[in-house]
């Protein structure tokens, strides 16, 4: 069996071995695990112009099966260790744009999530995806590489506590602040300190299978001062020792999809601009991903391309489909998945193991709550540092290619979203290659983009103009 799925999926040929991709997907499993809790309550609560909602229990159970089915999907056909959950910022589109600002019902919203998927396979089954992908500047790419670093390491200073956000009410002159009330004396961000520690200490010594080591440790960590510090003094809520293992999920959101409402609802021009928007956002933020996962897995070539990149992008798209149809939005290839190519995945069977863990999630819910987020989070802070090695690769004294390259590093984690960085960036580029004098050299292809993008970022006005 060992000698089967080492031929299968090439893992010694690529220097790796069962158990560290075994143990590599379940650091995966562990850094994207918040996405069953958060994405329920992003998308769970609100209200569609019915009054219906997806209800929570309902969209953890359908966010762990999709999650699941379309991660084991996509390592067993591309034999990459690159897992998939719904995308962040995607799934806000769909509740805030869609279902709250449009008037959409859920159906309908489901729906335009499977077309926008449909689209994507389409336009990476012609090729187009791989174009654009090839387009992208070597120094860019490092940039939008970097620039995810950053994103998920914020992710990580946020969830663990260390980093939190000011409300706009508060009218200070910084978006985030240190700790909690601008005191990090509290027990999340204790918990997140140490496990930062351990998880650095591990990599610094090269010690193998560190960052799983340093999530069980941080964990165990927690147990002990859960159960000795009273509930008040923790600031965030941060779950326990699970009084059950969970029970069956609720999976009756799951095809619920209206293909063709939102048209007759909206009309055909609102419905289109609305298409548009979802298809940027997913074109671009599965695109960097697998740039800055590509070259942090040393899976790339020295131009930052995946081999077989083409059918990579095929099968991204279906996980888009697959989100639709099971009323959780679009899933993309997920960011924090970078948390298991740092502790050593290379191959497809480090997505099994996270898959299967999603499955089994489904029914022990529960259970996997017993790793806080705080433990988790320091991993996304180790993998952001591997992460920022590619600024080397920026060409910083030409001014034309350093200034597009800062603004798509520093817009993705201040806007919490990889699409934004990727846009900013594009158009940044051809503009100051323009003033350059070097608009010639600029692929047509980065033209076209960054007119799209243009567009996108006019989305509101645009969809208030068609009324």
């Amino acid at each position: 069996m060992n000698d089967v799925l080492d031929r299968y999926f090439k893992i010694s040929e690529r220097g790796s071995s069962i158990g560290t991709e075994v143990r590599a997907g379940t650091v995966s499993f562990f850094a994207m695990a918040y996405i069953i809790l958060l994405n329920p309550l992003i998308i769970g609560t609100v209200e569609d112009v019915n009054g219906t909602t997806l209800g929570i229990p309902q969209v953890a159970a359908a966010t762990a099966l999709v999650a699941g089915v379309v991660t084991i999907f996509f390592g067993v056909l591309s034999n990459y260790p690159f897992a998939f959950a719904t995308g962040l910022g995607i799934n806000s589109l769909v509740a805030v744009t869609l279902v709250a600002g449009e008037g959409l019902t859920w159906p309908q919203a489901m729906g335009l999530v499977v077309i926008e998927g449909i689209i994507i396979v389409i336009l990476a089954v012609s090729g187009f995806r791989s174009a654009v992908f090839n387009a992208i500047p070597m120094s860019l790419k490092a940039a939008i590489g970097v620039g995810i670093g950053l994103f998920i390491a914020m992710i990580g200073f946020v969830d663990g506590g260390f980093v939190t956000r000011i409300p706009d009410a508060a009218m200070t002159t910084v978006p985030v602040g240190l700790g909690q009330g601008g005191s990090i004396a509290t027990w999340p961000a204790f918990i997140f300190v140490i496990g930062l520690i351990i998880c650095g200490g591990l990599v610094v010594r090269n010690v193998r299978g560190g960052l799983f080591i340093g999530i069980i440790a941080t964990t165990a960590i927690a147990l002990i001062v859960q159960a000795v510090a009273p509930s008040e003094d923790w600031g965030m809520a941060t779950p326990g020792i699970p009084d059950s293992l969970g029970g069956m999920p609720d999976l009756s959101i799951v095809g619920q999809v209206d293909l063709i409402g939102a048209f007759a609802n909206i009309g055909i021009i609102a419905t289109t601009l609305l298409v548009f928007a979802l298809l940027l956002a997913n074109f671009f933020d599965a695109m960097g991903t697998f740039t800055a996962l590509g070259k942090a897995s040393g899976l790339a070539d020295e131009d930052g391309v995946l081999p077989d990149m083409k059918k990579a992008l095929v099968l991204e798209g279906f996980g888009a489909v697959a989100g639709g149809l099971g009323s959780v939005s679009s899933n993309t290839v997920f960011a924090d998945s970078s948390a298991g190519v740092g502790d050593g995945a290379k191959t497809g069977l480090a997505n099994i193991t996270t898959g299967v863990l999603f499955l089994a999630a489904m029914f022990l819910t529960p259970l996997y709550e017993v790793v806080p987020i705080e433990a988790a989070s320091p991993v996304l802070v180790i993998v952001g540092v591997m992460m920022a090695g590619q600024l080397t690769s920026i060409e910083w004294r030409k001014m034309e290619i350093a200034i597009p390259s800062f603004l798509t590093i520093v817009i993705m984690p201040f806007t919490y979203s990889i699409a934004n960085g990727i846009g900013v960036g594009f158009i940044a580029y051809a503009v100051m290659m323009a003033f350059a004098g070097k608009a010639k050299q600029v692929h047509w292809i980065i033209w076209l983009v960054s007119a799209l993008f243009l567009v996108f970022f006019s989305m509101e006005p645009l969809l208030s103009l068609v009324g």
